[in-house]
């Protein structure tokens, strides 16, 4: 067995239906009295129902969290915790309000509690990614971690199918490419290729019977394990180009990376063949590139930039910003291949089996 290195992050972790009604109990432990609720305008009905488990302790809603974390967001919404004096913040919803709270424990270490309504994973992890300028930008640091996850089962049952096809194909993209990064460990290889397995097998079930409480759950499930992942390890080419393509056109989160992942798993496969192997099993497909492209597509999900809003003239310097600042990948990063990789994800193709 090679060396490897292994830290795991602190948190707490509430699964169950039902689990919301522990949210004050959750924001008492954190000595939490002014609690602060984040959520997206589209949720804010929902953020304010949930809400009301907080008692006494809420302090106010802020329903103004944006995709890809714009830095102006985030500099209103700390008006609000200054002037409510929140001493903590909820975040609910998916990706989007998770960044926000995120974005606000970095610059003020109010503990965090997150309810995910989606399958997005980056609950689960110490990583920020912000929007300033048309660029994202992702940084790493302990106060970004929230300290609560409560996964109830009950809040995904009226996640729209193929909300739902998007979310988890994007927290199935953080499992991937932990099984090629530069960090990967055998302890997170297992939880990768449980989370594949898990997500990939619910979703098939969701795109079926959307009331289906299995598998919702076991969706649910799958993605806290992909969002150990992120949070355990670094991220390759795949991150980096949707962080590109996210900052330069505003592209929408979940969409972009299912149309991206099969590609960039395409672009990596001959320089990580173990990882291959395990995302192939996990699939139950004889390739990896196409197994995840099948899947994606089989369950609806639309497999073309073009069609999520990106430009083609976009291709090339998008390719651009991503080389300039590279994120470690197992493959050296050629100009000319990313270009064709891009080129194809635009289009929509599906990837050449091995």
């Amino acid at each position: 067995m090679e060396s490897f290195v292994y830290n795991a992050n602190p948190g707490r972790v509430i699964f169950g239906h039902g689990a919301v009604a522990k949210l004050e109990e959750e924001a008492e432990r954190l000595s939490a009295e002014r609690v602060l609720v984040l959520s997206t305008p589209e949720q804010a009905d929902q953020a304010e129902i949930i809400a009301r488990h907080l008692g006494a302790r809420l302090a106010g809603i802020y329903p103004k969290a944006t995709m890809h974390t714009p830095t102006e967001v985030t500099v209103e919404a700390l008006q609000i915790v200054e002037r409510l004096r929140a001493d903590a913040v909820v975040s609910i919803g998916g990706g989007s309000t998770t960044g926000l709270g995120k974005a606000i424990a970095f610059r003020t270490d109010l503990p965090q509690i997150v309810v995910p309504t989606t399958y997005a994973g980056s609950e689960a992890t110490p990583i920020l990614g912000e929007t300033e300028n048309g660029r994202k930008v992702t940084k790493s640091d302990p106060r970004i971690l929230p300290e609560v996850i409560i996964y109830d089962v009950d809040l995904t049952m009226t996640l729209p199918v193929s909300l739902s096809v998007t979310s988890g194909i994007n927290a199935i993209a953080h499992a991937v490419e932990a099984l090629y990064s530069r960090d990967a460990n055998p302890i997170i290889s297992l939880v990768a290729e449980e989370g594949i397995t898990s997500l990939a097998r619910a979703l098939t079930l969701i795109r079926d019977d959307a009331q289906n409480k299995n598998a919702r759950a076991a969706a649910l499930y799958g993605a806290w394990l992909c969002g150990v992942c992120l949070g355990s390890v670094g991220m390759a080419l795949h991150h980096k180009l949707c962080h590109t393509l996210g900052g330069m056109f505003n592209l929408p989160h979940a969409p972009m990376h299912t149309a991206l992942l099969p590609h960039a798993v395409a672009y990596n496969r001959d320089a990580a063949p173990e990882a291959m192997k395990r995302i192939s099993r996990a699939l139950g497909s004889d390739d990896a590139a196409v197994g995840l492209y099948d899947l994606a597509s089989g369950l609806g999900a639309s497999m073309s930039l073009q069609s999520l809003g990106m430009p083609e003239v976009g291709v090339g310097a998008a390719i651009e910003q991503a080389m300039a600042n590279p994120y470690w990948n197992p493959r050296p990063l050629e100009k000319d291949a990313l270009t064709g990789l891009l080129a194809r994800a635009y289009r929509g193709e599906r990837p050449a089996s091995a």
